[in-house]
């Protein structure tokens, strides 16, 4: 179980709407991830979800029973803060043992209970331990551990990684999914990371000023976006977006040169990824641009360029590219990788 539908969803504080009529079906078992920029509405959206904030129009069900006017306690679920939120007088026992036990369970119940997260969490040698003694990553495990002994009906998780440095963020996605593999419970996750929902998600919800802007796989999001917003969002580094126009069964850059054009309607930007460029001699390919910056990362390089009239654009190569800040090149486009959007950036 564990199944949950946004039915018209609304928020409004005063006269100002943050949560503009959001459907949606979650299910059962399903990791769900809401992703968007700051002020984009996806904590509101969660907190709704989990009844700390009132939903001002539309219905919330949970397994099918309408749960709109419930309290949290009332909800079955349980979220996981930025904030570990530990007693820090307590063990980690007694930490992810504390719901259980206000709620008047047998001793042996939460032992077991409580044994059994720790199992999953990896967290056996640290159960007599106090927080203080205790890594940035073991806190939010043992955070994780104490939503876990509760059995939800789902786990909610309000930006978890968000205090955690750069290696015990990528030590935690992979816990995280393990875990959802583990319980096979449903999970809903909000970040502004699209790295932590492109390598997490079942399903990625991108949402734009308090709206579902595109609802999709990671690849589907990558591969096919709804518009150029969700374009731009999704991927590191973000897609570049030319101004192109179209005539027909052709594409022309401005300042560049022609291209195939499949589109149904006339398109005035063309996507491509920095992936799906390549460097090439001077006057070859579909422009010309100068190097402005070259980013070596190891496996990669990505090369930063002056296109003139296009702008800015981001290519990204193998590690080993010897080109040199300055020097002249052109740059071939991958024409089966090409996206095309209209003048309202929907896609084409």
């Amino acid at each position: 179980m564990g199944a949950i539908t946004l039915d018209s969803v609304e928020k409004w504080f005063g006269e100002v709407q943050v949560i503009k009529g959001i459907d949606l079906d979650i299910g059962s078992g399903e990791f769900v991830v809401f992703v968007g920029p700051s002020g984009c509405g996806k904590s509101t959206l969660l907190r709704m979800i989990g009844g700390l904030e009132e939903t001002s129009r539309g219905r919330m069900l949970i397994d099918g029973a309408d749960m709109t006017a419930e309290p949290p306690s009332k909800r079955g679920l349980t979220m996981v803060f930025q904030s570990y939120a530990l007693y820090p007088h307590m063990s980690v026992r007694e930490n992810m043992g504390f719901s259980l036990k206000t709620a008047g369970a047998p001793k042996a119940e939460i032992d077991a209970k409580v044994d059994e997260a720790a199992r999953i969490l990896k967290l056996e040698p640290f159960l007599e331990r106090r927080p203080k003694a205790l890594s940035g990553g073991q806190r939010q495990r043992v955070a994780i551990g104490r939503s876990i002994v509760r059995e939800p009906t789902a786990f909610l998780f309000d930006e978890p990684l968000s205090n955690l440095d750069a290696a015990l963020r990528v030590e935690m996605r992979y816990e995280i999914a393990k875990l959802h593999q583990a319980l096979n419970a449903t999970m809903i996750y909000v970040t502004h990371d699209q790295v932590e929902a492109m390598t997490l998600a079942d399903r990625i919800v991108v949402l734009e000023a308090g709206r579902i802007s595109q609802v999709g796989s990671p690849r589907q999001l990558y591969e096919a976006p709804a518009n150029l917003f969700v374009a731009q969002f999704i991927g590191s580094p973000k897609m570049n977006v030319l101004p192109c126009r179209t005539n027909g069964t052709t594409f022309a850059l401005e300042g560049g040169r022609s291209g195939t054009y499949a589109g149904d309607r006339p398109a005035t930007h063309l996507g491509i990824r920095p992936e799906h460029i390549t460097p090439a001699a001077e006057g070859e390919g579909h422009c010309d641009a100068t190097v402005d910056v070259l980013e070596y990362l190891g496996a990669d390089t990505f090369i930063i360029a002056d296109a003139g009239p296009l702008g800015q654009i981001t290519v990204r190569t193998a590690g080993e590219a010897t080109l040199e800040p300055g020097q002249r090149i052109g740059l071939t486009f991958g024409e089966e990788r090409t996206h095309f959007f209209d003048a309202e950036g929907l896609a084409v």
